[in-house]
């Protein structure tokens, strides 16, 4: 019997429970391993939603995953609802197998595909999480909408141990069987900061065990220091599975408890979007809905100025300056913009969350859209309203050198006291495109309007 194994959000051979289940030996054969056709879909819906540095990687990692499969990964460029059924009846799939997607769209493509697929089973296994959507709810079988009770029954819950899946797991077939032209990976020419695809992945996260994990807890939210993995590109793409790194994480040790704590996270901002998927573009807490925001010219001039890295804030500055050159921003850095563009310039978050979304490497549906509603206040577990970072006060504590600014700010190189606390301005770099203690007073006065 042949399968059909439809690669999408996790570009490897490890670890793989759709492979695992694709490659199930036949009853009749038991000593035969299955003959698999891998195929990937460029869908250009996709294609036009990602920046050119999301593009990149995926690219790159396709022609590692082909590399793995000695060339043997079909790659086709259409609507999968079409191009699928045709695959499995060229091959004459007895099914085809998948990691299940929870987000909107991909739920919405999949039940199209199986629609059209007609006889042939499209078969869902494992998914990109430790643990799935749907799966971590309260007695009464309702969704967490807290984060602290959330992780101690996802910890109950649990995951299997990895898959031990690779290119040796089936017979490949060749994908000239397949009737159809190879599409060509994309290669937009951009540069990314770090390797793409499985083996960088593993490689990546091993140095971190070895190296820094065990100081992750207490250097985590440094943006001046290499403490944090970099692993949220590899998740997106699902060239590492987070089972595989889940196991080198010993609870016993704070660092890796706090690292399983991240993921953990993941893993609830999934379980929010599947269960509420207007979230995505819309307050999940629409008290929110009638909080007043700006949209006229000026506010699309001090958007344009965030986006620059030209607001005369250093910090903020810096990480919108990071994003814009690297596709990568510090998570710390990346909660500061946030509350700066929904709080100090009243903009709307959606503002904000489409623009990473098109500069970002790691840029995730769940995470971005929520870490969001979590800056702006209208959220699950979100941040309380009131609370506004002060940009400043954030750089003095977590870039206390001024390292990370002066990085990515050349105005400031040559300044000692690079927050501006104690120095005049430099030439060449902007005033303050707003006063933030006025800011933060008409933000927390539009919050009483709705309380």
């Amino acid at each position: 019997m042949t399968s059909l194994l439809w690669f999408r959000r996790d570009l490897r051979l490890g670890d793989h429970p759709a492979l695992a289940a694709a490659a199930d030996s036949d009853a009749e054969k038991p000593a035969e391993k299955r003959e698999i056709l891998a195929c990937f879909v460029l869908d250009p819906r996709l294609e036009a939603s990602s920046g050119p540095r999301r593009l990149q990687y995926l690219g790159d990692a396709l022609r590692q995953l082909s590399g793995d499969l000695d060339g043997r990964l079909l790659v086709v460029r259409g609507r999968p609802e079409q191009l699928i059924p045709l695959l499995a009846k060229q091959i004459n799939a007895s099914a085809v197998h998948v990691t299940q997607d929870f987000a909107p769209f991909g739920r919405r493509r999949d039940a199209n595909v199986s629609a059209a697929l007609g006889s042939v089973p499209l078969v869902a296994t494992g998914s990109p999480y430790l643990v799935s959507p749907g799966r971590v709810t309260k007695d009464d079988g309702t969704p967490y909408k807290v984060f602290t009770p959330f992780l101690r029954r996802w910890r109950d819950v649990g995951w299997r141990s990895p898959a031990q899946t690779g290119a040796d797991s089936a017979r490949w077939l060749d994908p000239s069987e397949s009737g159809q032209e190879q599409a060509q990976i994309p290669d937009p020419g951009a540069t990314l900061d770090i390797g793409a695809g499985e083996a960088q992945a593993l490689s990546q996260w091993a140095e971190f065990v070895e190296d820094r994990i065990e100081h992750y807890g207490s250097e985590r939210n440094r943006p001046d220091l290499a403490a944090t993995s970099r692993m949220s590109a590899h998740l997106k793409f699902g060239t590492i599975h987070p089972r595989t790194m889940a196991a080198d994480l010993d609870l016993r040790r704070a660092g890796r408890r706090e690292y399983l704590r991240e993921l953990a996270f993941r893993d609830f901002y999934a379980s929010v979007l599947h269960h509420w998927p207007h979230s995505a573009w819309h307050n999940w807490n629409t008290d929110f809905d009638d909080i007043q925001t700006d949209t006229d010219t000026l506010a699309d001039q001090r958007y344009q100025a965030w986006t620059a890295g030209e607001t005369g804030f250093p910090l903020v500055d810096a990480g919108m300056r990071q994003l814009r050159e690297t596709g990568f921003m510090h998570n710390r850095v990346r909660m500061t913009v946030a509350s700066f563009l929904v709080k100090d310039l009243h903009l709307p978050w959606q503002w904000g969350a489409r623009w990473f979304l098109e500069q970002l490497v790691d840029g995730d549906m769940a995470n971005n859209q929520h870490g969001w509603q979590w800056a702006a206040g209208c959220g699950t577990d979100a941040a309380p309203y009131f609370r506004v970072f002060n940009p400043t006060k954030q750089g003095e504590k977590f870039d206390p050198t001024g390292d990370y600014i002066r990085r990515w700010i050349p105005e400031l190189a040559g300044v000692d006291d690079v927050h501006l606390l104690k120095v005049e301005r430099p030439p060449g770099y902007p005033a303050p495109i707003v006063d933030h203690a006025a800011e933060r007073q008409e933000a927390l006065r539009r919050y009483r309007d709705i309380s």
